[in-house]
């Protein structure tokens, strides 16, 4: 995710620097490390370049309301300004104008490293400005400061019983962090609405530094008998002190969650955890609480827990049909899930009109990783078996996968375990 909903908190009070759907070459504007001077410098002139065009075009009307779009949760209303990605039915998703692709080749990386560091990804959302080495290695030392969690939460993960979803138990840890929360201890004291924006920047970054502590203590209380997720380094990036507190030092496994956390990072506004967030956030709840209940949003079954969904599909395809399964046997099985009143998870999506390109750069890595592995395997035959089938059913206005036709894969090939997937996706995606 923004990289993260709290992110995009700051995000939103910065405005759009840049037009998301225009790109002509990567900007780098600031040369500051420090993200809060770098937004101190931003912030005074996009207030005032939003509030001149509101002045203009305050009295536009930009659309039409259908009993369809209404009866539909508003679907293709222009209801919404979100200014850090834009989702193109054809082209997929841009980050302030960058595809991803273009992301994966301007964005700093991790050295020795090829996918891009989702530290850097968080700078042009927030900002709109492609970071600089230093800008990201300033981040990442940043979060590494901020990461501790407190006692009361760890103790309260110690007590959760082992039958409660992990996405219950983040959500629930989150909240707890409400405890710590300078934007809501400032309100209450009577703070100048000028300086919400410092205080929620706070909030953001020091929720965006605990998030991987969280999940990997959920991770190892539910499947390493609560061993220790060590210390934070503050020499490594986020990525990588994510996989380590998880236990995992394979550095294509990091590579892999470096390209996960990137991509997962941003889609509109729209979605249901994107749109929550804000909703509670306009209430003045604090990132903490308003972060909390988009993920409690993630964890439906048609959002976050997409990537789940379609693992288990897959397992139970090849319990069904064995190892080595024949294209006819898959065409089979496809038309057995849809007349059986099923969708084939990963495929489709109420936006996109075109492969994901989220699911090709997944592709393209486990190409590059993992050719000969059985499951990566399975879900490149689909891929070449599944839309056609949509299509020739006549129902699904997008028959091509998107991107969690594939990430759920290649985390159970890097070990994760499948039930605690989304809760990676929750780091970013909301």
């Amino acid at each position: 995710m923004s990289l993260i909903t709290a992110g995009r908190l700051c995000a939103r009070i910065l405005g759009a620097k840049n037009s998301p759907c225009v790109l002509i070459a990567a900007r780098h504007a600031s040369s500051s490390t420090n993200l809060k001077d770098v937004l101190s410098d931003l912030i005074p002139k996009e207030q005032a370049r939003i509030k001149n065009f509101k002045q203009q075009h305050g009295k536009t009307v930009i659309g039409q309301i259908t009993v369809d779009m209404v009866y539909g949760g508003m679907r293709g209303m222009k209801g919404l300004v979100y200014e850090t990605s834009v989702l193109d039915p054809d082209e997929g998703i841009r980050f302030r104008g960058y595809s991803i692709p273009e992301c994966q080749k301007l964005l700093p990386k991790a050295p020795g490293g090829a996918e891009p560091l989702p530290e850097g990804l968080f700078w042009l959302l927030v900002t709109g400005e492609v970071p600089s080495q230093e800008q990201v290695t300033w981040l990442s030392k940043e979060w590494a400061k901020r990461a501790a969690l407190p006692s009361h939460v760890v103790t309260m993960l110690d007590n959760f019983p082992t039958n409660l979803h992990p996405m219950s138990q983040f959500s629930a840890a989150i909240t707890a962090l409400n405890s710590e929360s300078n934007f809501a201890r400032a309100y209450a004291e009577g703070v100048n609405k000028a300086k919400y924006w410092e205080l929620i920047y706070e909030d953001s970054m020091d929720l965006i530094a605990k998030l991987p502590c969280i999940a990997a203590k959920i991770y190892r209380n539910l499947y390493r008998e609560g061993s220790s997720i060590g210390a934070i380094d503050s020499n490594l990036d986020w990525s990588y002190n994510f996989t380590n507190m998880l236990g995992y030092t394979d550095p294509q496994f990091t590579e892999l969650m470096r390209l996960y956390l990137t991509i997962h990072s941003d889609h509109e506004g729209g979605n249901v955890s994107a749109h929550t967030s804000h909703l509670v956030g306009s209430a003045l709840s604090d990132p903490y609480l308003s972060f909390a209940a988009a993920m409690n949003g993630l964890a439906g079954p048609l959002h976050g827990l997409a990537n789940q969904e379609v693992l288990v599909w897959l397992t139970s395809l090849q319990k069904d049909l064995g190892g080595e399964v024949s294209d006819e046997q898959l065409r089979d099985y496809i038309w057995n899930t849809l007349n059986s009143g099923r969708v084939v998870p990963g495929y489709g999506h109420a936006v996109l009109r075109k492969t994901d390109p989220r699911y090709t750069c997944q592709r393209e890595f486990a190409l590059k990783h993992l050719p000969n592995d059985p499951m990566f395997k399975l879900v490149a035959q689909l891929y070449k078996i599944v839309p056609n089938v949509l299509l020739e059913q006549g129902k699904a206005k997008n028959p091509w996968p998107n991107v969690d036709a594939h990430s759920g894969v290649l985390l159970q090939v890097g070990k994760a375990v499948a039930e605690h997937m989304h809760s990676f996706g929750a780091l970013d995606d909301s």
